[in-house]
């Protein structure tokens, strides 16, 4: 993987899904903007996603 593409998939996952996610709305109106973001980084299958892009990218900067 190279840089432009990871960040393009991405770019593609959050446009996808988490721009217009209603589970992210109904949860920042109950938990705040904190408890939905903890939701979508330990509990959403596509914040695994994204982390997982995050550490390549990572690997990719450390080179």
């Amino acid at each position: 993987m190279n840089k432009s593409t990871v960040i393009k998939d991405i770019d593609e996952l959050t446009d996808t899904y988490c721009n217009d996610c209603p589970v992210k709305t109904e949860l920042r109106k109950d938990r705040g903007k904190s408890g939905a973001h903890r939701f979508c980084i330990e509990q959403c299958s596509v914040g695994e996603q994204l982390q997982f892009l995050g550490q390549e990218l990572m690997k990719i900067y450390e080179r």
